[in-house]
């Protein structure tokens, strides 16, 4: 069912890059595929970070995908008001048997209508926005409803990757990944979701990232009054 699988994963201005390269690194074993990696233009795109991803496909050459996958990251709130990229995405997948995301992405995916009446995830502070789009929010790492599969915040790329493996090659080629890339996480410490975070942790990160939660509860509300 992997054999040949045609990939393509979004590229944009200030993307995270983990949402992209995590599922990147797994999805190199899926067997026969290819991976495309797409802008606008073929080049260095700019990662919210400054590490520079190139862009080997345009939109304009894109060859036809089984799978797309949008990353989330800062830049996901211009990407939501940017009708070519919105036009593409919507293309694509009409095509793709399977379509995905990680992190904000799925505010992507619901932005473009292809998210309506499925069950999907994002990062933790922009996941009850995905109701806005018709899609049905889960507070969880992965979600996998039908041929849409959405990953959480940012390091659940590497989960959603291996979730995606199982489903398309089986358990076992997904375990046999997984030990390789010795994913066997025991993070230092246990504030990595706002479920086990200090509630001043939360707050903390909320007022440093205050701006870009507006604009987003923003843009939602506005989808959810035109839909």
């Amino acid at each position: 069912m992997s054999d040949g699988l045609k990939i393509g994963f979004l590229l944009f201005p200030n993307l995270t890059q983990l949402d992209l390269t995590g599922p990147y690194e797994v999805f190199k074993n899926l067997p026969g595929a290819t991976s495309h990696l797409i802008w606008k233009t073929t080049g260095p795109v700019r990662s919210d970070s400054g590490l520079s991803i190139l862009a080997d496909t345009s939109f304009k050459d894109c060859p036809p995908l089984d799978v797309i996958c949008v990353p989330g990251g800062p830049g996901q709130i211009d990407v939501m008001e940017d009708e070519e990229v919105l036009d593409f995405v919507r293309a694509k997948a009409e095509e793709c048997r399977y379509i995905t995301s990680v992190c904000t992405g799925s505010l992507i995916l619901g932005t473009a209508g292809l998210l309506k009446g499925y069950r999907a995830t994002s990062h933790w502070t922009a996941v009850d926005l995905l109701s806005h789009y018709g899609a049905i929010p889960a507070r969880e790492r992965v979600v996998v409803d039908r041929n849409r599969i959405t990953g959480g915040g940012v390091t659940s790329g590497i989960d959603f990757g291996l979730a995606f493996l199982a489903e398309v090659a089986g358990e076992h080629r997904a375990q046999v990944t997984q030990l390789g890339l010795e994913y066997d996480p025991k993070p230092p410490f246990a504030c990595g979701s706002p479920s086990c975070a200090a509630p001043e942790l939360v707050d903390e990160y909320r007022e440093l990232t205050q701006a870009r939660i507006i604009r987003r509860r923003q843009q939602a509300e506005k989808a959810g009054k035109t839909s």
